[in-house]
């Protein structure tokens, strides 16, 4: 949970995944909430890492409806609102839409970071509880199997595969030095961790 501008208790989600609509097999977003015993209807605020569709076609469920029916705020990259505004099918939130961009705190005691090279804009962001760093850091990884041993690998969905590896490098070889928490949408459950450096790559340890 983070705190809100009023200073009261209130949920915001960070991307919220492919929505049964784009694809039967995911749109599963209603479990997790019930996992997390919460009701879609308390989040207001909703963050993007970018606008790919597995991580913003969340926000219209298998129905048709609004999944965030008490929605009134999406904070998205600034490079990534082009992306977003094309898609006829999310028209209805163009209006929720604030931009943001690397450095800007975007709600208390959490700040954005330029993650470039997967996509236009994509942004993680960096969480500091005052006891430990979380680094929400969307899709610098997407095969953890391979991509921790071997951070050099690239992948076919990256826009810009070189700089793409030149970021993944960067976060993991900080993450292990500072020992920040990375969080990622394509890692298995529960879906952070902490990396070891081991030789020229790392080894992920899933938080238990």
């Amino acid at each position: 949970m983070f705190l809100d501008s009023t200073g009261e208790q209130d949920p915001a989600l960070i991307d919220c995944g492919a929505g049964g609509s784009w694809d039967d097999t995911m749109g599963y977003l209603g479990r997790a909430f019930e996992e997390a015993r919460l009701s879609p209807a308390s989040i207001r605020t909703l963050l993007f890492t970018h606008a790919h569709n597995d991580h913003i076609n969340g926000l219209v469920s298998r129905d048709g409806n609004e999944t965030f029916p008490n929605l009134n705020r999406i904070l998205i990259p600034e490079a990534a609102t082009a992306t977003f505004t094309a898609d006829a099918s999310l028209s209805r939130f163009r209006t929720l839409l604030t931009p943001i961009n690397h450095g800007d705190d975007v709600i208390p005691g959490v700040t954005a970071v330029a993650l470039p090279g997967h996509a236009p804009g994509h942004t993680g962001y960096r969480l500091d509880t005052g006891e430990d760093t979380i680094l929400i850091c969307g899709d610098i990884v997407h095969v953890p199997a391979r991509q921790f041993a071997h951070p050099a690998l690239t992948w076919a969905y990256d826009d810009d595969q070189a700089t793409a590896r030149m970021t993944r490098l960067r976060v993991l070889a900080d993450a292990a030095a500072t020992g920040t928490w990375l969080a990622g949408a394509h890692l298995g459950r529960p879906g952070m961790g902490q990396v070891e450096r081991i030789g020229d790559g790392y080894r992920f340890e899933e938080a238990r």
